[in-house]
């Protein structure tokens, strides 16, 4: 799992990057819904950098949240995962599985509802399985909600199924308009446990993303090229 078309920064080569911004006289802005550090040369971007979800940026540096918890969310057709994660560990985690897909086709069941409707017996168990599924998901994201308070969301969820999430008879404990509600910048396959663990250690990183059609060649120091230079000073 990663960001699409990223590499990972240290917090040197981000520092590194900051300074090349300055010296190049580059803008910064901050894109709140992603989280992202944005700079711009002359003509276009130049660098995106998705920021740590433990740290909040100030509009000059980043600043660590003192007790930093966030709750991701990742729903696919049939299988869904949620986890807490309190100062970049994961300390609670529930997968979630319903009867979703009709056998035969492959295909899930809220696409055929919009197909075929209800009639069959089949159909109604497989849409009572649906609806539950989305209530047990949000019984347990309001469970976290009501114990801590909870810097940032995380989802991960196509938005043919954002209906179904938002006005399930259990509401989740945000809006889907909420400041501290992020979509996840990573795909999941399936929705597992395996993955979410995986997606709390991409989100706790700096991820870079060059701009590919840009003029301008350059490039960040790596931490051991940092380290031979200071040594043969």
């Amino acid at each position: 799992m990663k960001i699409p078309n990223s590499e990972i920064l240290t917090f040197s080569q981000f520092e590194q990057l900051l300074g090349l911004a300055e010296a190049r006289s580059w803008q910064k802005s901050y894109n709140s819904e992603k989280h992202q550090l944005i700079l711009d040369g002359e003509d276009s971007w130049e660098a995106k950098v998705f920021l740590p979800w433990d740290q909040k940026w100030d509009g000059v540096r980043l600043k660590r949240y003192d007790d930093f918890r966030a709750a991701l969310v990742a729903i696919r057709a049939g299988q869904a995962v949620t986890g807490l994660f309190h100062q970049g560990e994961l300390i609670d985690h529930k997968v979630f599985r319903a009867y979703m897909v009709r056998q035969k086709q492959g295909k899930s069941q809220i696409k055929y509802l919009k197909t075929k409707g209800k009639s069959r017996a089949g159909s109604r168990i497989r849409l009572g399985e649906t609806n539950r599924f989305f209530e047990e998901i949000n019984e347990r994201l309001n469970s976290y909600q009501a114990e801590f308070a909870i810097d940032r969301w995380g989802i991960s969820c196509a938005k043919t199924l954002w209906p179904y999430f938002f006005n399930s008879d259990v509401a989740p404990p945000f809006d889907s308009k909420d400041s501290n509600l992020y979509q996840i910048p990573i795909h999941f396959q399936q929705a597992s446990f395996e993955e979410l663990q995986e997606a709390g250690k991409i989100l706790s990183a700096f991820h870079l993303l060059k701009n590919p059609n840009s003029s301008i060649s350059w490039e960040l120091n790596s931490d051991d090229e940092e380290m031979n230079s200071d040594e043969n000073w």
